[in-house]
């Protein structure tokens, strides 16, 4: 069988592995002049910055990207990052992750543990919003600051823009993984070593190849057209989101165009910092809950020196966008780095801001619409139809297994 996949982001890769190694022949068209999408590495002044995702990997060597990477045979090493996370209090003084619960007077600490260790079961079927669901139990200002730390490194949103329902699964999902992770060599390192797998399956991955069409007959999609030439295949796999693919095929079907119309993207600001000297110390994620706008740091170098040059540490800070005006946003993100680290020797290297068409993700946590389409044989994977609980790459992880499953590829 033949199947088509419309960009080389990290789930159309993932999604041709698993295709490829289950005996498809497939061939992956990729607009761009390199494969990765927001999943590659940059080089840049002897760094290895990313186009996209920070050069982590949420759920480390356990998750659900892991997972699929062994299941391909992709040679792809993950450093589990120790401490897994650290909190910056108001003060100052730094704790770790798991002991923010000290924090809290003794009922409320309490009354945590318990809606944590059961946190599936106090899910709400409402939409209220993790903001107001904490403020239900809960009217903590530490607390609220946090799960706005927390959302917005993980899921590009305030607290109070996501579900409820779906921080706790990811909540949820963080407890089974026990941990993040730094792929060595980085996201380029990734995308890479599941390129080297379709190829050596007998896959074709093509660069500047532009899809200007799907082509359907009689409600299935039988192929693409491919910088205007036809290219027929038995199976339809868009890394493209819901909305940009449904204009290749200029979709009819009214109730799904309204689901579409009620998903937005997230959109995120990503500063790139070389430090002389370490910023943070580890290579887990620094929540800051006390900042104006940036919400975490990672410090990937800790587990893999040669992203930066030598003696340099690569540092990335990664914060949701609140307001339109992103020069305002960059500003505040910028302001945040001073004020925490104002004795620190430290350069920015770039500044990359994600919204619009090239956001952080095409559909905000909570807001996907599923991997499925009305036309046969035609399916979305990507950041446009992640899994639920899953976040960044581990959400697209998630959306790919559910199309895999549905293919019948175990």
């Amino acid at each position: 069988m033949k199947a088509s996949i419309i960009g080389s982001g990290l789930g159309g890769l993932l999604t041709a592995a698993k295709l490829s190694k289950a005996g498809f022949e497939v061939d992956v068209f990729e607009r761009l002049p390199f494969i990765g999408g927001r999943f590659a590495n940059l080089p840049y002044k002897g760094f290895q910055l990313s186009t996209g995702a920070l050069h982590m990997i949420p759920h480390g060597s356990r998750g659900p990207l892991a997972q699929m990477l062994s299941e391909v045979g992709a040679n792809v090493k993950i450093i589990d990052s120790k401490p897994m996370a650290m909190i910056r209090k108001e003060n100052d003084e730094i704790i770790d992750f798991g002991d923010f619960r000290n924090e809290l007077p003794i009922t409320k600490k309490v009354k945590l543990g318990t809606i944590l260790a059961y946190s599936l079961k106090f899910k709400p079927e409402s939409n209220i919003s993790f903001r107001d669901w904490t403020l239900k139990y809960f009217d903590d200002d530490f607390l609220l600051r946090l799960a706005d730390s927390f959302c917005g490194w993980a899921l590009s949103l305030r607290a109070k823009d996501v579900p409820a329902r779906e921080v706790l699964e990811t909540i949820g999902n963080m407890y089974r993984y026990k941990g993040s992770g730094v792929p060595v060599g980085g996201c380029g390192a990734v995308t890479g070593a599941l390129a080297d797998i379709i190829r050596s399956n007998g896959g074709r991955l093509h660069t500047r190849s532009h899809v200007d069409r799907i082509i359907i007959e009689k409600e299935k999609a039988v192929g693409v057209s491919v910088n205007g030439k036809e290219k027929y295949a038995d199976l339809v796999i868009s890394n493209s989101g819901h909305a940009q693919t449904c204009k290749l095929y200029d979709c009819k079907d009214k109730d799904y165009l309204e689901k579409i119309k009620a998903v937005r993207p997230s959109k995120g600001i990503k500063i790139c910092v070389s430090a002389d000297e370490p910023l943070i110390g580890h290579s887990g994620v620094y929540f800051t809950p006390y900042t104006e706008r940036i919400n975490g740091i990672n410090e990937v170098t800790h587990s893999d020196p040669n992203l930066a040059p030598a003696g340099k540490h690569l540092v990335m800070s990664h914060q949701a966008v609140i307001s339109d005006d992103i020069r305002r946003e960059i500003d505040l993100g910028l302001s945040d780095l001073k004020r925490m680290f104002p004795h620190k020797k430290y350069e920015i290297l770039l500044v990359q801001s994600y919204s619009n068409g090239w956001p952080v993700n095409r559909a905000a946590s909570g807001k996907d619409i599923g991997n499925r389409t009305p036309v046969s044989d035609l399916y979305i994977v990507g950041d446009g139809a992640k899994g639920k609980g899953g976040i960044e790459v581990e959400g697209v992880s998630l959306g790919v297994r559910n199309v895999v499953r549905e293919i019948g590829i175990a």
